[in-house]
């Protein structure tokens, strides 16, 4: 693929800020912080000319890899996360660092009361891809409606689809049902694209196409400047993602060793507040 392709891999994310800024609606929300907004978008990724990890403002490429491991691994309390120095989860978490049956438990434990003591779906999307590789019920969903109660926060990412493409190539749908366009939509985006990888490296594929359909997807008010910001901003040649060759017993036993992203260079960093 020509550079001039490579550097486009984001611009379906540079629209959408254009749009929710532009044509957005201004509406009241649960944090009291207010949004500007559209519903019903999507954007579209090609996995095969580079990694989609956003160039206009630094994104911690870390902390999405550790943050996806931690879902893969089952896991609800932010102790285990802090251990990698990640903290994004902290807001929300009790005094002993519990979140509920957030993603982990519903991805690896639907139905359960502990970690893997429910329906697994991350095997049982692996081993339905390996077996059956056309089949349309390559699905995972967080939206445990009798578990929203215990959430401490509800799942903004509630489903994802697989689809293997001429025998070779994984794509993933994911849909969103809300999207913090500044400031957690990049990460969304990353942390899919990797989901995407390891499970194309696990089931003898290749990563092929990231589909991410959003709701409602918003700037909180306080982030319009900083929105204004990174438009001003140009994109830069996408980073290259390899997944170490190595045999793994189950995705969730990948971690941040086998990762290597080449060729990422990011403008600085936009502060902004994080609407709990």
């Amino acid at each position: 693929m020509s550079e001039m392709t490579s550097v486009g891999l984001m611009i379906p994310y540079h629209e959408l800020v254009y749009r929710v800024a532009d044509e957005g609606e201004d509406r009241p929300d649960r944090t009291g912080v207010g949004t500007r907004s559209l519903f019903g978008t999507q954007m579209r990724f090609d996995l095969r000319v580079g990694f989609p990890l956003l160039s206009a403002k630094r994104v911690p490429f870390r902390a999405v890899a550790e943050e996806l491991f931690w879902f893969l691994r089952g896991a609800t309390n932010v102790r285990e996360l802090q251990a990698k120095h990640v903290t994004i989860w902290d807001e929300w978490a009790d005094d002993a660092g519990e979140l509920g049956p957030v993603y982990g438990h519903q991805w690896r434990s639907w139905g359960g009361a502990g970690r893997y003591d429910g329906i697994d779906q991350i095997k049982a999307v692996v081993d339905g891809i390996r077996s059956d590789p056309h089949g349309r019920r390559h699905v995972v969903s967080a939206w445990n409606v009798a578990d929203l109660p215990r959430m401490a926060l509800a799942p903004c990412h509630v489903l994802f689809q697989f689809y293997v493409s001429r025998g070779r190539w994984l794509d993933c749908h994911l849909y969103q049902r809300s999207a913090d366009v500044f400031l957690g939509l990049p990460f969304n985006i990353a942390s899919y694209a990797l989901l995407t990888h390891l499970v194309a490296k696990v089931t003898g594929l290749e990563p092929g196409a990231l589909t991410h359909s959003i709701g409602d997807a918003h700037l909180y008010a306080n982030h319009l400047n900083q929105a204004s910001e990174l438009l001003g901003r140009s994109e830069r040649p996408p980073p290259r993602l390899t997944v170490a060759a190595r045999e793994v017993r189950d995705v969730g036993d990948y971690g941040w060793a086998d990762l290597e992203l080449d060729g990422y260079d990011p403008h600085p960093p936009i502060p902004a507040p994080v609407a709990v």
